[in-house]
């Protein structure tokens, strides 16, 4: 009941065998991005991409060498799309590396000011001991970070629990496992949180025993909340003007959330990808901490749930330290790209190494990465399909999907490990990422140091013998194996012995106010940093994921396509504002760019916000005007600070009518 495949799993074999797929390298013929390529051989390819390498290295230096890509079989313990590329590009010399990640950046920087670890995470089947779950921006039923998370959800609802979900649109999550929708502007998560916690101030419905034992500085955030010492009290009607949601509503938020214990707050990782999303982060972790509901089971520590709780012992191939060290944050690659030194970047970018990543379009700012990816005198990438960000590379090599190839499954949340065996034999000439980096380590010197001299069986036999999976062939017959506690909340040490296992905060405690992250330029203790709209640019977009592609994967698959129209979601008082009738084609236009696609008029969204979903292939016709709905042609690569995190859920739009 609590393990499935979702939909995208269940049908891959649509993408597995699709007549688009890569069967052999590709060298480009015409003006990057034109599509022209001609097949060539794995030597002459391979030689080719050895070569260039060698010349940029010896030429520019190992820095001038930039590593994209790591989505898709991340998690494998062997072919890893961030771990492979690292190892190879290290070992030859270094390279300029993108740090933090797109995903959950905001929330990686600012969690260890608060909690000392990333390890903040639960076990999903500690959500029956749950009294009251609020999922906040986390749509668990599209996006499944966790294979076990929504069907416990959908246990506790079942059993009676209120499960309350905090969104801007109204999700596949309330619909089918709310018992109550609170629509808010994205962006305003911490003056939301903010309000919640001055009633529970206000109201004694805070934990002040658990605050004292566990917490240092609640003090301060609450002098804050009350408005002492020169500002003004976070009250549910500022934060009605300010988030949307009724102040009544608030109020009858907070009090069920005081009264309720244990509270699971699941925040998602949306609210997160905002102009200070660390905020948000940080003050959802003082609102669990006010409520005592940290490491008690039933409780979650206001932190991702994708917390990285250890998973089960595992060996793994060794990533040796990058000997050119050069780093810049992920969301400005194609800044550090056009700006280079000049810029106050590290380095001067010349080639692009590119894995298991179609980051020009799922980078923000799609025509400036376009400008990046012309720039640069080399780009290489390992490919499926002949996605946007192939069509910009000079060589494109063809690899394998998870179904032909051998590999141990390392899941981001849950305490057990798969074992995914090989289902069909790979399409001829078509390549493992580890053999290709085998094979160009060979031309260039050190396949020994690569490779070990191991094989893919020979690696995956090694990492077992290092794990603590004692059956090995019932591993791989079944599939799977199960850690022995699936109970663990995190930080629950902590909480049974703050003494015996102090967090590694400079308190030793909860830090509700950081004197550390004071020093990035920003307050002590979270405070609320709001994006308000213009006249220009009146409503706000939010990007979510589609629940049948994996960001932009499979897009190009009619069948994906066709389960979940591309358009603009826009609620019926904006549309009669604009004159727009639903399946019209509208404009959106943003500061970076704009783009035509259909509207759907639905009370699915809240006034004064619009959704477009990202991962659309770009298409642009001859006028130069994005027509597929590929959302990131309006996103900023201007990050949130200080994590330099995405902020694509913070921007700015108009929509008009197209002219007839």
């Amino acid at each position: 009941r609590y393990m499935s495949g979702c939909v995208k799993g269940l049908h891959m074999h649509k993408a597995l065998y699709s007549p688009d797929r890569l069967t052999k390298p590709l060298l480009r013929t015409g003006p990057k991005g034109s599509g022209n390529f001609k097949e060539v051989t794995w030597t002459h390819a391979l030689d080719l991409i050895a070569q260039k390498l060698a010349d940029t290295k010896n030429k520019y230096g190992n820095k001038s060498i930039l590593f994209l890509g790591w989505t898709g079989a991340a998690t494998g313990a062997l072919h890893n799309t961030w771990g492979l590329p690292r190892r190879f590009l290290s070992l030859f010399g270094g390279f300029t590396n993108p740090t933090m990640g797109y995903s959950s950046a905001a929330a990686q920087y600012s969690t260890p000011y608060v909690l000392g670890t990333q390890q903040v995470g639960i076990d999903p089947e500690t959500l029956q001991y749950s009294n009251l779950i609020i999922l906040w921006g986390a749509n668990v039923v599209d996006t499944r970070l966790e294979t076990m998370l929504e069907p416990h959800i959908r246990e506790a609802k079942e059993r009676g629990i209120e499960i309350i979900v905090i969104d801007p649109r109204r999700t596949r999550t309330v619909k089918t496992l709310g018992t109550s929708w609170v629509p808010i502007y994205p962006g305003t998560d911490t003056a939301l949180m903010a309000a919640i916690l001055y009633v529970l101030i206000n109201e004694n419905l805070v934990n002040r025993n658990f605050i004292a034992k566990y917490s240092h500085g609640f003090e301060e955030l609450e002098n804050y909340l009350l408005g002492n010492k020169g500002g003004f009290p976070k009250t549910p009607q500022w934060a009605e003007s300010v988030c949307g949601a009724p102040s009544d509503k608030i109020i009858a938020l907070a009090r069920k959330y005081g009264e309720k214990h244990p509270t699971a707050l699941i925040p998602g990782l949306s609210i997160q990808r905002t102009i200070g999303g660390e905020e948000a982060i940080r003050m959802a972790i003082a609102l669990q901490t006010a409520t005592g509901n940290i490491g008690v089971l039933g409780g979650s520590s206001g932190g991702l749930t994708w917390g990285r709780l250890p998973p089960p012992k595992m060996g793994a191939m060794n990533i040796p330290p990058n000997p050119d060290i050069s780093f810049i944050p992920v969301y400005v690659w194609p800044d550090a790209v056009l700006e280079g030194k000049r810029g106050g970047y590290p380095s001067d970018i010349k080639a692009i190494y590119n894995v298991g990543g179609n980051l020009l379009i799922q980078g923000s700012d799609i025509n400036k990465n376009i400008r990046a990816f012309k720039k640069v005198e080399f780009a290489v990438c390992h490919e499926r399909f002949l996605t946007t960000t192939a069509k910009y590379c000079d060589v494109v090599l063809p690899v394998t999907f998870s179904l032909e190839r051998n590999d141990i499954i390392i899941p981001d949340g849950g305490n057990y490990l798969l074992f995914s065996s090989q289902a069909v034999e790979p399409i001829p000439e078509v390549r493992n990422d580890y053999d290709v980096f085998c094979e160009l380590a060979k031309r260039l010197g050190f396949l020994e140091k690569f490779s070990e001299g191991k094989t893919e069986e020979e690696w995956l036999e090694f990492f077992i013998k290092s794990s603590e999976v004692q059956d090995t062939e019932e591993f791989k017959r079944s599939g799977i194996y199960f850690g022995n506690d699936h109970f663990r909340v995190g930080l629950s040490d902590f909480i049974l012995d703050p003494i015996s296992h102090p967090l590694s905060t400079p308190s030793g405690l909860i830090q509700i106010s950081s004197d550390r992250y004071a020093e990035s330029g920003f307050s002590a203790v979270p405070e609320c940093r709001i994006m308000e709209t213009n006249g220009k640019y009146p409503l706000r977009l939010v990007s979510p994921k589609s629940r049948y592609r994996v960001n932009s994967q499979f897009y190009n698959i009619s069948w994906f396509r066709e389960q979940e129209k591309q358009e603009l979601w826009i609620n019926p008082i904006d549309a009669t504002i604009r004159g727009i009738e639903n399946g019209e084609v509208v404009i959106v236009t943003s500061p970076q760019g704009s783009l035509h696609i259909d509207a759907c008029v639905t009370e699915d969204i809240m006034p004064g916000v619009v959704c477009i979903l990202e991962g659309a292939w770009p298409s642009f016709n001859s006028d130069g005007v994005e027509t597929a709905g590929s959302v990131n042609v309006l996103t900023s690569t201007v990050p949130t600070l200080p994590s330099h995190g995405s902020r694509t859920h913070s921007v700015l739009v108009q929509v008009t009518k197209t002219r007839k």
